[in-house]
């Protein structure tokens, strides 16, 4: 029997020894997209991180917008990391999965209470001292980055809106801190039933807290463009607004020539400034293409291991871009493929229209904004674009 223990121990430290090798490989792991990254893998940002981080440190709020795939969360991540300590807690919450208001309620409130302290103990007795009538639950959740998730069981029974979003402001003065809450997914505001009365109460409530500032971000540019630029909505200039643009070419260079160089490969400059062409620098596409064809190169990045690695990266993207193209029209297909041509105004002009139907002139308005809310173009100085360059690549090679 004792022997038996004894195997036992042996297999699960050997098992545990391997998984944390795993771990400790996927820490140093060259390239990482499809989630924030950070430390080594943070690159760049150096103007945007002493923005953010200024506006961190003076309680002023900040709004990110951008395109998809540019790095707001790893940006915001690492800003976290850098301000968070004894004086400013900084509290990240994602409402993606948040559908009505108490949904966000219910968010906002957990966010800030876990954030705020450290113990379990501790967190209880938060929530009972400042909101009321709750019965707080803690439940084990099987996420790995997530030991529990407080549950709050706020309704509209329970709390009036006011109550929750006074939160992190009652918390800060009773704590002597300061306190900044960043929300990712933001937009999902804009789907929520009588939006416009939920907006205007959260901003009624936020704009005169003193303690408390927000960093509001989220992946759907035209939502978000649509919450903080029109000066109908009620959260037009509410607070320090930046687009974060594309990291240069010649800041991306350097960073993909050392990550290969630190896996023990190579890659010259010409090859790495190509991966930063094919996918017009959007960030996650950039280490996503670099970390696919570092993943097929003995030594040597070559012409053959960089196709290889270009032609793993459409095949991780066709299911996605499939899907997309399915769910468009005829005449939705023909405006992309005259984008992809080179046109980018004018669409309604023979030239134009000889190439691609697109239906009537008055069709031709209808098209785009479709395009629009599907995230699919955008509108530049320049004209219509298209916002994906994996999208364009994929849809000139596969639709033309």
């Amino acid at each position: 029997m004792v022997l038996h223990h004894l195997v036992n121990i042996f297999l699960y430290l050997i098992f545990a020894y391997k998984f944390m090798m795993i771990i400790r490989s996927d820490m140093k792991k060259p390239f990482v997209y499809g989630v924030s990254v950070e430390g080594e893998n943070f690159t760049d940002r150096e103007m945007e991180t002493k923005r953010l981080k200024l506006n961190f440190e003076n309680g002023v709020n900040s709004i990110l917008i951008s395109n998809r795939r540019m790095g707001k969360t790893s940006l915001v991540r690492h800003v976290q990391k850098l301000v968070d300590g004894k004086e400013i807690k900084v509290v990240y919450m994602d409402i993606y999965k948040c559908r009505t208001a108490y949904d966000f309620y219910e968010k906002f409130a957990s966010s800030i209470i876990q954030a705020t302290e450290t113990k379990m103990e501790k967190m209880m007795e938060t929530a009972k001292e400042f909101l009321m009538s709750i019965t707080p639950r803690i439940s084990y959740s099987p996420e790995p980055n997530s030991d529990f998730t407080l549950s709050l069981g706020i309704t509209p029974q329970t709390h009036t809106p006011e109550e929750v979003l006074n939160l992190p402001e009652l918390i800060a003065k009773k704590r002597g801190i300061s306190i900044v809450v960043c929300i990712d997914e933001f937009q999902q505001l804009g789907e929520f039933p009588d939006t416009i009365s939920v907006q205007r109460q959260i901003r009624s409530v936020w704009q005169h807290q003193r303690l408390t500032s927000y960093c509001l971000f989220g992946s759907k540019k035209h939502l978000m463009s649509t919450l903080f630029y029109s000066q109908s909505m009620p959260f037009y200039q509410f607070g320090d607004m930046f687009y974060l643009k594309k990291i240069t070419t010649e800041k991306w260079i350097p960073f993909i020539i050392n990550r290969f160089a630190g896996a023990g490969k190579h890659i010259d400059e010409k090859l790495a400034r190509r991966i930063c062409e094919i996918v017009d620098n959007y960030s996650a596409y950039v280490q996503q293409l670099a970390w696919n064809i570092l993943a097929v190169t003995e030594k040597q990045v070559t012409e053959e291991s960089f196709t290889y690695g270009l032609e793993e990266t459409l095949a991780q993207v066709t299911p996605l871009f499939v899907e997309k193209t399915n769910a468009l029209t005829t005449y939705q297909l023909n405006f992309i493929r005259a984008i992809c041509q080179g046109y980018h105004r004018e669409f309604g002009k023979a030239e134009v229209t000889s190439q691609y139907d697109m239906g009537t002139r008055s069709n031709l308005e209808k098209i785009k904004k479709a395009l629009i809310e599907k995230e699919i173009i955008d509108l530049q100085e320049d004209g219509y674009v298209l916002t994906d360059p994996l999208f364009e690549y994929w849809f000139k090679r596969e639709m033309m």
